[in-house]
């Protein structure tokens, strides 16, 4: 599995290459991946952190997009419905899914330093799905989160 939000790559093609898969994604189910859903997915693309729903409104106002609430939280509620955005709990914020094209649950590694969020998938079927099926519970969402420092943060410290 690659983590790439602490690693260099070629973050134009990420962000190319998961607009695309959501552009098919919604196409082959049907569904409609409008004008604001898609740039309330790209900014969340653009950085590797988690950003809230009034960081996402002002960066659509200063853009030309309306400054009404209910417009960003109707797009995060639809990306996250479908899997293309997730809502990392301890921060009260949403991160593009670095995985669209396979079912998952979510693992974030949240930087304590630089607040980046790196997204790893755990399947269902390893530790969290036996505990779950020996309890006669089937999981229909999980994530995990994870705080700690990433590796530039630590890089930084140790060079201190």
């Amino acid at each position: 599995m690659e983590i790439t939000a602490f690693d260099g790559h070629d973050h134009s093609a990420c962000v190319q290459h998961t607009l695309a898969t959501a552009e098919a994604r919604c196409s082959e189910n049907g569904l409609r991946l409008t004008e604001i859903r898609r740039k309330v997915l790209e900014l969340l693309l653009i950085e590797h952190k988690a950003l809230g729903a009034y960081d996402l409104l002002e960066r659509l106002a200063a853009e030309g997009w309306s400054r009404q609430p209910p417009v960003v939280y109707r797009a995060l509620a639809f990306l996250t419905e479908h899997g293309l955005a997730h809502k990392v709990e301890r921060l009260n914020a949403y991160i593009a899914c670095a995985h669209p094209d396979e079912r998952h649950a979510p693992v974030f590694l949240i930087c304590t330093r630089c607040d980046r969020v790196a997204e790893g998938m755990a399947h269902l079927d390893t530790a969290l799905g036996d505990v779950a099926r020996e309890a006669g519970f089937t999981v229909e969402r999980a994530a995990l989160e994870a705080v700690g420092i990433c590796p530039a943060c630590r890089q930084t410290e140790d060079a201190a």
